[in-house]
């Protein structure tokens, strides 16, 4: 008896009950993209408004990874730099063999990394901040040095990221996520600068905290954008 199956292969789209496709996990890196800025920004200000003595106009976020709750940023720290390695990974696979595909999700990995670094060696106490500590830049120790290394190094990765992925939309014509790639890589490093040879100023201190949200809904938009851009 001839037991063949003659009917015809099904033309429906494969969903996640069918199991996840390449697709699928792409797009699955790329929304730790989405995630990481709103998680890491939430959880640093609900402390920055909330820890007693901590003021958000002069004492950067790092400095809450110290004192009794200085477990929480380590912890944030820790957690957003792994979604962005997470996203990196995404931005990898959308971005293969393109222009960009190579040292975007590179530069982004460093940046994520450099996230966990800075969650692994706590910044110094400084500017009065827990309650108890002298005010001014206060003693540096190794580890302090270490987490500004980190963030220098990881900062200048995000704003590397930012201009290779502008010149990349700009060659696919896509010139209104260019031009806000060129402007979040500027903004960001110059924020940067600021703090760091402006500790405790109260400008600089608002234009990094600026430039940190600023290069978080970067990530977010691209991750968006990229999303949007893979065909089911």
């Amino acid at each position: 008896m001839n037991t063949t199956d003659h009917r015809p292969a099904s033309t429906t789209p494969a969903t996640c009950d069918d199991g996840w496709t390449p697709t699928h996990v792409t797009r699955a890196l790329l929304g730790w993209g989405v995630v990481a800025g709103p998680f890491y920004v939430v959880v640093s200000l609900a402390q920055a408004l909330t820890r007693d003595g901590f003021d958000p106009t002069r004492h950067q976020w790092s400095l809450l990874e110290n004192g009794d709750l200085g477990w929480v940023q380590v912890a944030n720290f820790i957690l957003t730099g792994l979604m962005v390695v997470a996203y990196a990974v995404g931005l990898g696979r959308v971005l293969a063999g393109g222009r960009g595909g190579r040292w975007a999700p590179v530069l982004t990995a460093a940046f994520g990394v450099s996230l966990v670094a800075a969650g692994v060696f706590r910044a110094d106490p400084a500017l009065g901040f827990p309650v108890g500590t002298p005010d001014g830049p206060g003693t540096v120790s190794t580890h302090g040095i270490l987490h500004f290394a980190a963030a220098g190094v990881g900062f200048a990765a995000i704003a590397g990221s930012c201009f290779v992925l502008a010149r990349r939309f700009s060659g696919e014509g896509t010139r209104g996520l260019a031009r806000f790639s060129r402007v979040t890589g500027v903004v960001f490093l110059g924020g940067f600068l600021c703090v760091a040879s402006g500790a405790g100023s109260l400008a600089a201190n608002l234009l990094f905290t600026g430039a940190v949200v600023l290069v978080f809904a970067w990530v977010a938009l691209v991750a968006v954008h990229l999303y949007r851009s893979l065909a089911d």
